[in-house]
Formats: C-alpha cells, sequence, structure tokens
C-alpha cells in the first residue's frame, strides 16, 4: 500500500492588521480549498517586528511574504527555500512577485475624477516605497495624457509622521495655494485620512471644494473618515490564490516566472469624499444621477431626454462640453464597470450580469465587452477575478 506524501509545510507571514493582507489569505484559503492541503503557519507580521529569530533554522517546504527589510530579505534568501513575495520586489529581484498593479491604481483614480468634470489635480505620496509614488506618479502621467496638469503635494516623510502637527500645517498651507474644486488621490487610505483631516482644519468642504480617493480600501479607516472616503479595491484575494498557485509550482521544482505578476485592482468604492460631480450645468448634473440611479434598469437616452424635457441635440451638446463624452457613452462606461464588477466579485451568468446591467441580450453584452477589452467576458473573468 502507498501511503500519502506529507502535506508541504508553508510558512505565511503577512501584515494581517490590514485589510489587503487579509484578502490575500482569503486567496490562498481559496486556492487550498480547491488543490492539495498544505500545513500552514500564518504569522502576523509588520516592519516593527524584524526577522522572525525561528526562520533561521527552519525546514519548511515554502514561504509567501511580504518583506519589510533588507535584513529580512537576506536572512530569507539564506534559507533556500522556495517563496513568493507580496509587499514589493525592491530588496529581493531573485523572488517571484505578485502583487497588485500600482500603476493601473493611479490611472484608475485619474479616470475617476476625470469622469466627474475635474480639471484641477493634486496627489499625495509617501516618501517610504516605491509603490507608493507609482500610483500618484502614474495619476499624474494619466492626467497630462488628458491635457491636465498636476501638483504635488508635500509628501508624507512616513505613514506615521513624528510630528503630526507640524506635517498637517504644512500640508494645510500647500492646499490654500491650489486652485479648486480640487482633485486629490492619496497614496494611501492613511495618507488620505489625513488629507481629509487637513481640509477639516482648514474649513475645506469635501467633496464640494477638495475631493479625496485613496488606495487599499481599507474599511476601517475609510468608513470611520470623516467624510466617508473613496478607495481603490484591490484584487487582494486573486493575488492569494496567484501566490499559492506559483508556490505549488515552484515547491514542485517549477522555474520561477521571469516577470512579477501584476493583478489590477477591482475598481474605485465610491464614498462621500469623491461622489461630486465638478460640474457647474445642472442639466448634466441631473443626467448623469439618471443614468447612475438607472442604467441597470434599461433606460435609454430617449428616456434621459424625456426625463428631462429637453431636446436631444441639447443634451448631447452640453454633456459634451461638460464632460467630453455623449450621454450613450456615459450610459455604456456606467454598464461596463458594472459588469467588470460583477465578473471579477461574483459567479453570476453571463445572463444574469446582463440583466443586471439593463442589457436586453446576452449576445450583444459580449460583443460590448469584446469591443473594448478584447477579449470575452469568460476570459476576463479567468484572468482577473473569480475561478471555479
Amino acid at each position: 500500500m502507498v501511503s500519502e506524501a506529507p502535506p508541504k509545510r508553508v510558512a505565511i507571514l503577512v501584515e494581517t492588521s490590514r485589510s489587503y493582507p487579509r484578502a490575500i489569505l482569503r486567496g490562498i484559503r481559496r486556492y487550498l480549498a480547491a488543490h492539495r492541503p498544505w500545513a500552514t503557519y500564518v504569522g502576523s507580521h509588520s516592519k516593527a517586528e524584524g526577522v522572525p529569530a525561528w526562520l533561521k533554522g527552519w525546514g519548511g517546504d515554502g514561504l509567501i511574504v511580504q518583506c519589510f527589510s533588507l535584513e529580512m530579505a537576506e536572512m530569507l534568501a539564506l534559507t533556500g527555500i522556495p517563496g513568493v513575495e507580496l509587499r514589493s520586489s525592491g530588496y529581493h529581484s531573485a523572488r517571484p512577485f505578485v502583487g497588485c498593479d500600482n500603476r493601473e491604481v493611479g490611472a484608475l483614480v485619474a479616470r475617476h475624477f476625470l469622469e466627474r468634470g475635474y480639471e484641477h489635480f493634486a496627489c499625495l505620496s509617501v516618501a517610504t516605497e516605491d509603490f507608493f509614488r507609482e500610483r500618484t506618479a502614474n495619476f499624474a502621467t494619466v492626467l497630462r495624457a488628458a491635457g491636465h496638469h498636476c501638483e504635488e503635494l508635500p509628501q508624507l516623510p512616513s505613514e506615521r509622521p513624528a510630528d503630526y502637527e507640524a506635517y498637517l500645517s504644512l500640508l494645510m498651507s500647500a492646499l490654500s495655494g491650489l486652485p479648486r474644486p480640487l482633485a486629490v488621490l492619496a497614496a494611501n487610505d492613511q495618507a488620505g485620512v489625513y488629507l481629509l483631516d487637513a481640509c477639516r482644519r482648514a474649513g475645506y468642504a469635501v467633496p464640494d471644494e477638495i475631493a479625496v480617493v485613496g488606495a487599499e480600501n481599507d474599511e476601517t479607516l475609510c468608513e470611520f473618515a470623516v467624510p466617508e472616503m473613496s478607495s481603490v479595491q484591490f484584487n487582494g484575494e486573486g493575488v492569494g490564490y496567484e501566490a499559492a498557485r506559483l508556490l505549488d509550482h515552484l515547491m514542485d521544482g517549477g522555474a520561477a516566472p521571469g516577470e512579477p505578476l501584476l493583478l489590477p485592482p477591482l475598481g474605485s468604492v465610491t464614498r462621500e469624499s469623491s461622489d461630486d460631480l465638478a460640474i457647474r450645468d445642472q442639466l448634466v448634473i441631473r443626467a448623469v444621477r439618471l443614468l447612475r440611479e438607472h442604467f441597470a434598469e434599461g433606460i435609454t437616452v430617449g428616456d434621459l431626454v424625456k426625463r428631462l424635457h429637453c431636446s436631444r441635440s441639447t443634451l448631447e451638446r452640453r454633456m459634451k462640453l461638460a464632460l467630453g463624452r455623449s450621454p450613450g457613452d456615459e450610459l455604456q462606461s456606467l454598464r461596463m464597470r458594472r459588469i467588470e464588477h460583477l465578473l471579477t466579485r461574483t459567479d453570476l451568468t453571463i445572463e444574469t450580469i446582463a440583466i443586471q446591467t439593463g442589457i436586453a441580450h446576452p449576445t450583444h453584452l459580449h460583443a460590448l465587452f469584446r469591443s473594448k477589452h478584447g477579449m470575452t467576458p469568460g476570459a476576463y473573468r479567468r484572468n482577473h477575478g473569480v475561478r471555479d
């Protein structure tokens, strides 16, 4: 009788105090439920804790880690154990990396603000990590391509500045010289909370004068902020699933990939801090709000002009002037974002998604989706979201 091989011993070292690593753990668990089990050790780890002493003599089979220092990177390399990095490739170019596409984070927020008609922009970065700067740098790049300038606010020296009051005074001074309404990307949610505090103390209304979007969608921070803060939702579960799949491959003797595996964010979670339109035309504001509220019910541009008691040509002209796109373009964009969300966050059938987004026939949804993404909805789901 042939005995089964014992399960692989895997250590998972992540910062479990944050929502993104907790989502990664859910993704790893989902992979293990569908494939072979591991004997796992899950350790809560942070920058302040240094290198776990037990790693030096540990004889396990695999590692999934968030590395916080060069010292820890060197310790991990000395173990000779196959591993996957989840936090940054800055310390350890030789270890395979799976993570969020931080450039796409900046691009997504730029589109979020442009769709709302903003013309003045700024970004707030954090000095400690390259991936924070990737987010804000690409935010500015996308805005420049659209013909806009982006100001850089005084960056945070660390996620928790030693002299908070001095930093906030610096931030308030910088905001006072910028035009409004102003749209700001904060490189992470903690920076966004500091920015909202600066706005409150300086007397700026949010989002009327200054709109704010953070990144990582840490729900505790975002929902306790005043007002509640919009943020970018990372695909933490997807990162965890892909990291587990890659580690299984490495532990079986497979070759490491030559490039990092970067997963795009799932989208923006819009809350009060950016849930506004930087538009002065009341007809356009009413039109966009009606589309947002009723696009899933199959509303058409014809229905829209009837509700607004205006001609189609007037609405077309004024929306293009205010937003740079037609009512039909706006309607299709709303539906497409909802389709993408449902594909990546649920296992609903294409037929059900068509019904829930106001599209009469699944074949029409397929055609629309392929025209934008160059792939079928099923292929998009396999690449970005739910797996069987």
